[in-house]
């Protein structure tokens, strides 16, 4: 069944998927995704078989529907077979309108343009960069494999994730997020995945430990930071404790 404390990811996965499933500006996901394949690519090696980061980051380009000659392209860049600027990834802790906590997951190939934007996006947006572990304490990394709910009982979905392994699940907007444990990560999504469910997105999240709520002004203000965050090149990922 549903917790309280995980209302926050539930937001965040209902603007992720809007934004992955139904954003018209492909080029600008696929070069996100792209990011995530070269970074996987060039701390494991390219092969998917001994590289689970990469197979990680391969399946969820994939789900996103990168064609196959963009994640090729991604993970030679990564082994150095096709040269370009070194990209790293960045985790940014913020506070939010409203005091909430925020985690935005970036990558990029210059760090002081990227943090330089991202800060203006937040101060102009009632919200501001935090110190090192302001937000982190207040947030845990599990796995997380979002299933497309079309034609499909939720229940019957969530008994078999459960059984699968999974820790809990959160429905929302016709999609079942199903939480794991990171070490039960991959073992859920085989067991899920040889089902032939539709698997929309899957990999690791940050999931609050607590959340909070804000008025509707400030809900709003909140709405538009997600947004211009996500539209920004160097933001993958974006996590609120927002309840």
């Amino acid at each position: 069944m549903l917790h309280e404390l995980m209302s926050g990811h539930s937001h965040w996965a209902g603007i992720k998927q809007r934004k992955g499933i139904n954003d018209a500006k492909r080029g600008k996901i696929f070069t996100k995704y792209g990011k995530l394949v070269t970074i996987a690519a060039r701390d494991g090696g390219g092969k998917l078989e001994s590289n689970f980061q990469l197979r990680m980051a391969v399946d969820r380009a994939r789900e996103m529907n990168m064609p196959k000659e963009n994640i090729e392209r991604a993970i030679k860049r990564g082994t150095g077979e096709i040269k370009g600027a070194m990209i790293e990834a960045i985790l940014y802790e913020a506070v939010g309108p409203g005091e909430l906590m925020l985690l935005i997951s970036c990558t990029t190939d210059n760090k002081n343009r990227t943090v330089s934007e991202v800060k203006t996006i937040l101060t102009k947006n009632n919200s501001k960069l935090g110190e090192k572990g302001s937000a982190m304490w207040n947030f845990e990394q599990v796995g997380n494999i979002s299933i497309d709910l079309e034609g499909k009982e939720a229940d019957e979905l969530e008994m078999l994730a459960i059984e699968a392994g999974a820790k809990d699940t959160i429905l929302e907007e016709g999609v079942l997020n199903i939480i794991t444990d990171q070490k039960d990560f991959a073992k859920v999504r085989e067991s899920l995945a040889e089902e032939n469910l539709k698997i929309i997105d899957s990999g690791l999240i940050y999931l609050p430990k607590t959340t909070i709520t804000v008025d509707a002004k400030m809900r709003e203000t909140y709405e538009n930071l997600m947004e211009l965050l996500d539209d920004h090149d160097d933001v993958s990922e974006i996590y609120s404790n927002l309840g």
